[in-house]
């Protein structure tokens, strides 16, 4: 018997790809740059004996950071891709595209005044604002990082081009963006995507790429009023992940999100421990 077909589609192949990408990456710097940060520490010195010790976290490190701008290089020339060139720049304009535009200003003030329980929630299409900003905060954050850390990749080399002074710069920047990001994540939106309540316990749409009809009706109601209209809702929707994929993206999920709070209440616990060395 088929499965009745009550969620739909949101993110593609190539978006759940490239988020597991990130995600996995991501994690892989935030430990490795946690244990580079800590090392003064014993719980710095665990993290970092899991990859060999000071050198080898130290090159791991720098090896996923290498990784991620090269998959920052491709997803923007997959980006570029999926532009409609013919009817540039107009094509950058519109309910599917997730360039920032006046209805997100006002979707943003919406929102706020939905939150204090002065008006309705807010008639968002396919992309909230705070979709879009999480999307694009990735870009400026790793632009900076991505700089940063390719400044300091091979410090002599780069001092062969700049004073040794900016090297320092290069990495209270590198340093300070990174915690910035990790915060983020492992508060905002681990908070926003996965314990708001229409999410809560666990959001696994990045995982299996689509999302419960009636939640979007209430989350992106333009969204699917849109679908309708044009008469693709119907194509839109597919069946639930059958359990076993379930239970596998909570798993993997769960162990993301609780290995990021692993870092942020040990970082925090242990920040006071830094300022004796």
């Amino acid at each position: 018997m088929t499965e009745e077909r009550t969620r739909l589609k949101r993110f593609s192949p190539a978006n759940r790809l490239w988020h597991l990408g990130l995600v996995l990456v991501f994690m892989t710097l935030s430990v490795t740059g946690i244990a580079w940060m800590y090392y003064e520490t014993a719980w710095g010195r665990g993290l970092a004996s899991l990859f060999g010790g000071y050198g080898g976290t130290l090159e791991v490190h720098r090896i996923a950071g290498l990784v991620m701008m090269a998959g920052f290089a491709a997803h923007i020339v997959f980006m570029l891709t999926q532009i409609d060139w013919k009817g540039f720049p107009r094509s950058l304009i519109g309910p599917d595209t997730l360039v920032f535009q006046w209805v997100d200003v006002k979707g943003f003030f919406a929102h706020l005044g939905w939150i204090f329980g002065l008006r309705e929630h807010p008639n968002f299409d396919r992309w909230s604002w705070w979709e879009k900003f999480d999307y694009w905060a990735v870009w400026w954050g790793l632009i900076i990082v991505g700089v940063t850390g390719l400044m300091l990749y091979d410090p002599v080399l780069t001092s062969q081009f700049m004073p040794g002074w900016l090297l320092n710069v290069a990495l209270w920047v590198h340093r300070i963006e990174a915690v910035l990001a990790m915060g983020h994540i492992f508060t905002i939106h681990f908070i926003v995507a996965h314990w708001r309540p229409s999410a809560f316990p666990y959001n696994a749409s990045m995982f299996d790429g689509s999302v419960d009809l009636e939640d979007a009706r209430h989350e992106h109601p333009g969204w699917v009023a849109r679908l309708e209209k044009e008469g693709r809702l119907d194509a839109a929707l597919v069946a639930p992940p059958p359990v076993p994929l379930r239970i596998l993206y909570f798993v993997v999920g769960y162990a993301i999100i609780l290995l990021g709070v692993f870092l942020l209440v040990f970082a925090i616990a242990n920040a006071a421990l830094l300022t004796l060395f």
